[in-house]
């Protein structure tokens, strides 16, 4: 008999801490479903998955290029389901511990692939229809957006774990804070950080227009309203506007680090230099303040 993990197990295990609001309220409660009936069978790999997203994709893009109404909203669905597609192949690598460095490179490549040949469907096809050269324009801004997120996504995310990495090796091992202490507590304080609170609690991320908006907003509201070019150009001014923040918060933080990182170093020479029963100290007061 086929044993099935219970939805709020598979919950538990496969959900992100923090995700896009897309994801949170259109495609988990789908996929988590989905993931239930399809885990116990060993041969459905991730990889299986991403590659069924991407036929799925690439029918999407087929529809996109026939260019007629219904054709777009047939388009617009099937994309939808292969990103629902798309987000089962991480879950499932979760669950079962099936995920691999392979599955992980596959899974980006692919996923490039599916929005450059929708892309290239969807604008190509309405310049076809139209002959307006606006279509192009805004195939070559929607192409660069998408590669521009995620590649800056991906050198964000290894500078700012190079400052961590360095701040951990000049402090040494610092032990983890005790969630019932107060002083651990983050304490909402404005309405802005109400809000922040609000959506955390929900597990959607701050980053309200990343690459999975901008990417839904092109290949499944424009599509769907008609309002192909319009759709695109708000979203990708929001997720540049959203970009353009975080590269600023990176360039604070980047010129920050140094002086953080001489005050780490120099509290650890001068724990060093400290006779040993002042280290012993230091270590008892630092515990009964974690405390």
């Amino acid at each position: 008999m086929v044993r099935r993990s219970s939805l709020q197990e598979i919950r538990e295990q496969t959900y992100k801490d923090r995700d896009a609001w897309w994801t949170v309220l259109l495609v988990d409660p789908v996929a988590v479903r989905l993931v239930r009936l399809v885990s116990p069978y060993r041969r459905v790999t991730p990889n299986l998955l991403t590659g069924v997203a991407t036929l799925l994709g690439l029918a999407a893009a087929a529809c996109f290029a026939m260019q007629d109404r219904w054709w777009l909203v047939a388009g617009a669905l099937l994309f939808h389901v292969s990103f629902v597609v798309d987000c089962m192949d991480g879950k499932i690598a979760r669950l079962n511990g099936t995920g691999s460095l392979f599955g992980t490179w596959f899974d980006f490549v692919f996923d490039r692939l599916r929005v450059f040949a929708c892309a290239l469907a969807l604008f190509g096809g309405q310049y076809a229809r139209t002959g307006s050269a606006a279509y192009l324009w805004t195939l070559a801004v929607v192409v660069f957006l998408d590669l521009f997120r995620y590649l800056n996504s991906q050198q964000m995310a290894k500078v700012r774990q190079s400052m961590r990495d360095q701040l951990v090796e000049a402090r040494g091992p610092v032990p983890p804070a005790d969630p019932g202490d107060p002083a651990a507590r983050v304490i909402p304080q404005g309405t802005r950080a109400r809000l922040r609170q609000l959506l955390l609690s929900h597990r959607i991320r701050t980053h309200l227009v990343s690459g999975i908006e901008f990417e839904m907003a092109v290949f499944i509201v424009g599509p769907l309203t008609g309002w192909v070019i319009v759709t695109s150009i708000v979203a990708g001014a929001l997720l540049l506007g959203f970009e353009l923040w975080l590269i600023f918060r990176l360039w604070q933080a980047t010129r920050a680090f140094p002086v953080a990182l001489a005050k780490e170093h120099a509290a650890a020479a001068m724990s060093a230099a400290a006779p040993p029963q002042a280290r012993e100290a230091d270590r008892k007061v630092g515990a009964a303040t974690e405390r």
